[in-house]
């Protein structure tokens, strides 16, 4: 058998970057769960916003939040409203998190910065082509249909060189699980240098829960 990695990891430092950076030495642990807590906040709020990945960067007592969304407008609300509001919520959970851990006052006091950036194409996004997949299959769409429509939508992008898509689970409430996948054009998955974006979701259906996986191949990169 052979041992599958995930694509992004397999290529940390080469092609890919930590969605998590900064100064992480004094209290791993307890940032590393920090890190958990925000992500999920964000999530809860703006999920249905066209959220794609959410980046933490940490520089001593600041923390810089990086939005990747397709409705960026959205998400700022007029005048910066919503994300000010965004903003707020957000101390007051990184703050009740801490509270219960540190002691020291002085070790409460942090200062958060949040940063929205759009992603121009989402169907060169395999994070937010997951999230389409599941939507449409939570609406109860043949699965098959969704796999050929998604694979089309993706390929007829300029810079998309070859994609797959996958699910797998009781697809359209059958008894017996099983995995279904599409594949276009070029997936060297294989090769370090080649630029593959991947990401896995789940559609929650009232007969179970069917996973997604999406790949994307846009071309290598040389260094």
């Amino acid at each position: 058998m052979s041992h599958k990695v995930h694509p992004k990891a397999f290529r940390i430092r080469r092609m890919e970057d930590w969605d998590s950076r900064g100064f992480y030495e004094n209290n791993f642990a307890f940032y590393l769960k920090e890190d958990f807590i925000i992500r999920e906040f964000i999530k809860t709020k703006i999920k249905k916003l066209g959220l794609g990945k959410i980046a933490i960067e940490r520089f001593s007592v600041k923390i810089n939040i990086i939005i990747f969304t397709s409705r960026p407008g959205l998400v700022i609300g007029r005048a910066g409203e919503g994300v000010e509001k965004l903003k707020r919520e957000l101390i007051q959970e990184i703050l009740k998190s801490r509270k219960s851990y540190i002691k020291r006052k002085k070790d409460l006091k942090f200062d958060l910065r949040i940063e929205i950036r759009e992603i121009k194409n989402v169907w060169l996004s395999a994070t937010m082509v997951a999230q389409f997949m599941a939507s449409q299959i939570e609406r109860r769409m043949a699965f098959r249909r969704v796999l050929k429509k998604t694979l089309s939508k993706i390929m007829s992008q300029k810079g998309a060189m070859g994609a797959r898509v996958e699910v797998k689970g009781r697809l359209n409430g059958v008894s017996i699980s099983r995995r279904e996948w599409l594949q276009k054009g070029l997936l060297p998955r294989q090769t370090l240098r080649a630029d593959i974006d991947y990401y896995s979701d789940t559609a929650f259906c009232s007969y179970g829960a069917v996973g997604i996986k999406v790949w994307i191949y846009k071309g290598e990169k040389f260094e």
